[in-house]
């Protein structure tokens, strides 16, 4: 099984270079085909399947526009984060508060991006993994410099050509194992330095060996108002269509999975009950530790049952106080977050409601769609039933309600498995 990886993402910074008096947000929260520019760069990212948890660092003035930005990802995307970390004085302090909140995390490498950078693409990812996978401890992505450099003095009066042969204008992502790089971050730290303003840097500083991965031209750094103006025009033109929906095609996910869950609860005095995240009205609520939504904790087993990953019960016991009265859509995230990390895709979810009462008919729609914006898939994948049991047993005598799901996941056909 691959490495789990994380990617952090540094969003701290001010942007002075790209002030405007008609719009005083950072850069990274300014408009970019109806988008913040951090909203694109958490889906170039979170949309990889290899990358499992996100954390951003920000300023900690800018909470509110960092949550207009998440607000606006998939679902599956969401399930991938990690909460906002807040930066420090410099950047190198701002990635070093990263880094220790993901080291209680099951992730093994690390991705270090800026922001400000939305076009970073999936062969740039890709390549940064297979160098951490072939041993590297440290990865650069670059690209080698082509035009012709000049040494100026201090009136831009050029005084020297400079050989370009061998050099690189580096990028981000710069990918690390993570706790060499926390290690790193911590002795700089220790010995005073926080002046390091890029992590290959400070890893060469800690005697680290960094090799160098293709990057790409258009993964470029929005600075200025110019870059603001060409990122708009690739955005608009398609290139941010194709950097932001990095899924891989169902067609190229051979290895075709089923997963089988079921559920009950029983009902208890309420008002409503809540099936696939919607909440129908009726005379009594079901019982439960969560919010008992009996449909998605058959679906949430049946995800999971697909990749051999245990039940909803291990990863989210009911004797843990956290998931008291908690909303049932994140047990299902965290459970695509499961499929994602191992580079498939939820394809197909069949529902059977078993209950005389409430009426699911009216309500089948509604259900539908939920649990189609929960899962991203579209709602022709997703088909919700009902039946009763003919007055037998439990869900006969009215006492709860029960549900059966079926999960098809499609995952990369691992020959050596």
């Amino acid at each position: 099984m691959t490495n789990p990886a994380a990617a952090l993402v540094v969003a701290a910074g001010r942007g002075t270079r790209l002030a405007d008096p008609d719009d005083t947000r950072p850069k990274q929260y300014r408009d970019l085909a109806g988008q913040p520019v951090l909203t694109h760069t958490l889906k170039a990212l979170g949309n990889h399947p290899r990358i499992a948890r996100l954390v951003t660092v920000m300023h900690p003035d800018d909470a509110a526009l960092y949550d207009e930005a998440v607000s606006e990802l998939p679902p599956a995307i969401i399930a991938k984060l990690e909460p906002a970390v807040a930066g420090g004085a410099t950047r190198q302090q701002s990635v070093h508060a990263g880094l220790q909140a993901l080291a209680n995390t099951a992730c093994n490498q690390v991705l270090i991006h800026d922001a400000a950078r939305p076009f970073v693409t999936t062969e740039v990812l890709d390549r940064l993994f297979e160098a951490l996978d072939d041993g590297a401890t440290g990865v650069l992505a670059a690209v080698p410099v082509s035009d012709t450099l000049k040494r100026v003095d201090a009136n831009r009066v050029s005084v020297e050509t400079v050989d370009r042969t061998g050099l690189w204008a580096a990028q981000t992502p710069q990918a690390f194992e993570l706790g060499g790089i926390l290690s790193a971050h911590t002795r700089a730290a220790a010995a005073g330095r926080d002046d390091f303003t890029d992590d290959t840097g400070l890893a060469e500083w800690d005697s680290m060996s960094i090799v160098i991965s293709e990057g790409d031209p258009a993964n470029f750094k929005i600075t200025t108002s110019a870059d603001l103006k060409r990122a708009e025009i690739l955005a608009r033109t398609g290139v941010m269509s194709d950097t932001t929906n990095t899924l891989r095609p169902l067609a190229d996910l051979t290895d075709i999975r089923t997963g089988i869950g079921y559920d009950v609860h029983a009902f208890e005095d309420g008002t409503a009950v809540v099936l696939g995240g919607i909440e129908i009205p009726h005379t009594r609520k079901l019982k439960g530790h969560s919010d008992a939504d009996v449909v998605l904790h058959a679906i949430t087993d049946a995800t999971l049952g697909a990749i051999g990953d245990g039940d909803i019960g291990q990863h989210f016991p009911p004797s843990d106080p956290k998931w008291k009265g908690a909303a049932s859509d994140q047990f299902q995230l965290d459970a695509i977050r499961r499929v994602a990390a191992l580079g498939g895709r939820l394809a197909h979810i069949d529902v059977t409601v078993i209950c005389e009462e409430p009426k699911i008919g009216p309500h089948r729609e509604a259900v539908c769609n939920s649990i189609a914006t929960i899962c991203a898939i579209p709602v022709s994948r997703v088909s919700v039933k009902a039946t009763t049991s003919e007055k037998l047993g439990f869900t006969g005598r009215r006492e709860g309600i029960a549900a059966v799901a079926a999960v098809t996941v499609r995952l990369p056909l691992d020959e050596e498995a």
